[in-house]
């Protein structure tokens, strides 16, 4: 069976993707949270970006073809932006570990 094939690949990835999408849509209201909304939010972000990597992580880790195209194509999108994926993942982490210090200073 192909990595695509999966239901659980299916359902996690469609999950996955719905609640990353949720997730942004409210952080366009994240300048009007209060100090414990912001929080909830850099949580939820952290938590997802986690799950996105462990699911990155399955796909260079498997064999199947389609999954190592898909590894192949993320490294290309990011390459024209001159980034890896490990360096989207750092960005995103120092994103959020600033963005915890400025709740930090507000206390």
């Amino acid at each position: 069976m192909g990595f695509f094939d999966s239901e659980i690949v299916q359902q996690e990835a469609k999950q996955l993707f719905e609640d990353y999408q949720s997730l942004i849509q409210l952080g366009n209201s994240y300048g009007k949270f209060d100090l414990e909304g912001k929080k909830i939010f850099i949580d939820q972000m952290e938590s997802i970006m986690e799950r996105y990597r462990i699911f990155m992580k399955r796909f260079e880790l498997s064999d199947d073809f389609m999954a190592q195209m898909t590894v192949e194509q993320l490294n290309t999108q990011l390459g024209q932006f001159g980034i890896t994926p490990q360096q989207m993942f750092e960005q995103m982490n120092t994103t959020l570990e600033r963005m915890k210090s400025e709740l930090e200073k507000q206390l």
